[in-house]
């Protein structure tokens, strides 16, 4: 459960993806037609206000669900890049508002003219701030590198999201490319505010929510102002996408090895069940062929192995860290459309697998040790090539949203070597039998799960 919570630093794309593609919608109603609609009672999901606020509110969602377990979600980072420390979410923040002056100052019709997108966006700015620094001193959280006491939520984030939602606003319209490279952007930056140990995960789940909500107010007001919804508004209605099912989606899902990963080792005498998360993109070239990837994260945890001692003195058990891979995958797609809700998609594609390192223990009764513990090993998957077969069922809610029911097989083969520690590199008898051990392992393993599914 709190690996998989970690997995929700990487959910802020898709949400927001799901949120850039439902607004659009919004945004290509030309005045006269919403007045025609305005006394049909839509469904609940195509109601403006619920696309509006889908996105804020599973962010806000998700950081109140991580909270409990930000120190145990902070430990995998320390585990997997503990010195990792760069810079860029300083400035890729701004990147977003920074492509919107570009653009504008190039000539390129966007939702608003310059004057009154600079006056939406000052509003979205100024909302933002006082969110922002009303939670931040009064919350008084500790940052995860013990600085100071004002982490929640994140700036940088809620910047960064403010300026990608801007982007949106004003571009998205014109081309869903522009929304999905700012929010792109935008969710690099709250990952580098994470990764850097600047921010608990909860701090940048709420910060995203809070630069989607600002933007959606300070538009709203201004729009008041105006009367309408865009200078160019109906200029740029018509616009659309060539009408094949290219899709961004966030995956997660449970990961059931049909292997022992550790048959070779003899560490453990069980298929491990673990979980997988990840994002996963196509684009399509006409209605049924397209070309893809994915890059996942993937986690199993490994039962401890139980021995017992001689005479009546007790026993030992061996725990292993987590068995971790990064993955990354491309390879052909191919699409039918089953019913104007319905869409099937099989894949196959190949691709690399790093392993994490980890740690070996062996725990009892008999050490004299706080945990009863030590450390007696250290393990290292290698790098391996690695394939990956699935298909995925998608119901549409809408031409631009869908959930996504997806199977996937798995399959690598990676050589684990393992390191022991002073005490038996010191005893000739036990290094000579361990130390320097490589086992080849097969890694083979089925994953099931859900996407929430962005067509553009």
């Amino acid at each position: 459960m709190k690996k998989k919570l970690f997995c929700l630093s990487l959910s802020i794309f898709p949400f927001v993806l799901q949120y850039a593609q439902d607004s659009l919608e919004v945004q290509k109603i030309s005045p006269i037609i919403e007045q025609q609609d305005s006394k049909v009672r839509k469904p609940f999901f195509q109601r403006e206000w619920v696309k509006m606020s889908t996105a804020p509110v599973l962010l806000f969602g998700a950081s109140g669900a991580t909270w409990g377990e930000r120190k145990n979600i902070r430990e995998i980072r320390n585990r997997y890049i503990p010195t990792f420390k760069v810079g860029y979410d300083n400035y890729l923040q701004y990147a977003p508002a920074a492509t919107v002056y570009g653009l504008k100052l190039a000539g390129v019709k966007g939702r608003n003219n310059i004057g009154r997108a600079t006056l939406s966006y000052a509003a979205s700015i100024g909302i933002m701030a006082v969110i922002v620094n009303s939670l931040k001193y009064t919350a008084k959280v500790e940052r995860p590198d013990g600085s100071s006491k004002n982490s929640f939520p994140s700036g940088h984030t809620s910047m960064a999201f403010t300026n990608a939602s801007f982007l949106h606003k004003e571009y998205g319209v014109v081309s869903p490319g522009y929304s999905i490279g700012g929010y792109g952007a935008a969710a690099i930056t709250g990952l580098g505010r994470n990764l850097n140990n600047r921010h608990w995960i909860s701090d940048v789940l709420a910060g995203a929510g809070i630069g989607i909500l600002s933007s959606e107010l300070g538009y709203f007001f201004i729009d008041k102002i105006y009367k309408n919804k865009g200078d160019n508004i109906g200029m740029l209605a018509d616009l659309e996408g060539n009408g094949n099912p290219s899709f961004v989606s966030l995956k997660v899902g449970s990961a059931l090895s049909t292997t022992n990963f550790l048959k070779e080792s003899e560490l453990t005498d069980k298929k491990e069940v673990g979980f997988e998360a990840g994002i996963e993109g196509a684009y399509f070239f006409s209605k049924k062929w397209g070309v893809g990837g994915d890059f996942s994260f993937s986690s199993f945890p490994i039962n401890p192995t139980r021995f017992p001692l001689d005479g009546d003195i007790g026993s030992f058990d061996i725990t292993t860290e987590s068995l971790g891979f990064l993955n990354f995958g491309i390879g052909p797609y191919f699409s039918h459309e089953i019913s104007d809700n319905l869409n099937v998609v099989l894949k196959a594609t190949a691709g690399y697998s790093s392993g994490a390192s980890g740690k070996i223990f062996v725990k009892s009764e008999i050490f004299d040790l706080p945990t009863d513990e030590f450390q007696v090993a250290e393990y290292k998957p290698s790098s391996s090539f690695r394939w990956n077969t699935g298909a995925a069922l998608t119901y549409k809610f809408n031409p631009e949203l869908g959930v996504t029911l997806y199977a996937d097989y798995n399959q690598t083969q990676s050589s684990i070597s393992y390191h022991f520690n002073d005490i038996i590199q010191n005893d000739q008898d036990m290094a000579d039998n361990l130390n320097n051990d490589i086992s080849r392992e097969k890694i083979e393993y089925m994953s099931v799960g859900l996407k929430l599914t962005a067509y553009f």
